[in-house]
Parts: structure tokens; C-alpha cells; sequence
């Protein structure tokens, strides 16, 4: 993963932490649910493109479901950063056991 996205959710979680009220405990699990917001938001512009509340109809575009995934990924990044300073490495790590675990099942097929 690009070092300048470390870089920048690194000076995320530092003004995050800046700006808190709250005890570390309080903001690690705030952050952590924020992903549920997040995904939320993805959920509501899926069903806005489709126009699926009659009420609304048609109230988003794909380029917004698309801009509200980055969303979640960016509050996932946030948030893993939030629990260990080796969130680069964590991701790293667990994106090679994802690979080889997708790439062993191919085989067997």
C-alpha cells in the first residue's frame, strides 16, 4: 500500500486524538464504530441509485457509492491505526495471508 496513505491516516488519528474529549478507550471503540456509520452510508447510496424508497426515488450515483466505500475504508484505516502503531504491518501481513489463503484455494480447484 502507498506509504503516503500511512502518512495521512497517521496525521488523521493524530488530529483525532488532538481534537478528543474522550478517554483513549472511549475514542478507540467510537472509531471502531464508526466503520457502522460508514457502511450505513454506503447501504443508503446503493439503495439510492436504485431508487429503491419510492418516496425518494432516485437520490444518488454510483460515483457516490463509490466515494462512501472509500469512506469505510478510510474509518477502517483510521481505526486499525487507533489500535496499534504497527497498522502498516498489521495490514501487510493480513492482505499476504488473505492472498495466499485466495490463491491456495484456486489450486485446489
Amino acid at each position: 500500500m502507498d506509504s503516503r496513505i500511512w502518512e495521512s491516516v497517521d496525521q488523521l488519528v493524530a488530529w483525532l486524538d488532538r481534537e478528543s474529549k474522550l478517554s483513549p478507550q472511549e475514542e478507540r471503540l467510537l472509531r471502531i464504530l464508526k466503520l457502522s456509520e460508514e457502511v450505513g452510508e454506503v447501504g443508503a447510496a446503493v439503495v439510492g441509485v436504485t431508487g429503491q424508497n419510492p418516496r425518494k426515488g432516485v437520490t444518488h450515483t454510483w460515483e457516490d457509492v463509490q466515494h462512501e466505500l472509500c469512506d469505510v475504508v478510510f474509518s477502517a484505516l483510521v481505526a486499525l491505526r487507533t489500535l496499534t502503531p504497527d497498522a502498516a504491518q498489521v495490514f501487510a501481513d493480513r492482505l499476504a495471508y488473505v492472498e495466499q489463503r485466495s490463491t491456495a484455494g484456486r489450486r485446489e480447484q
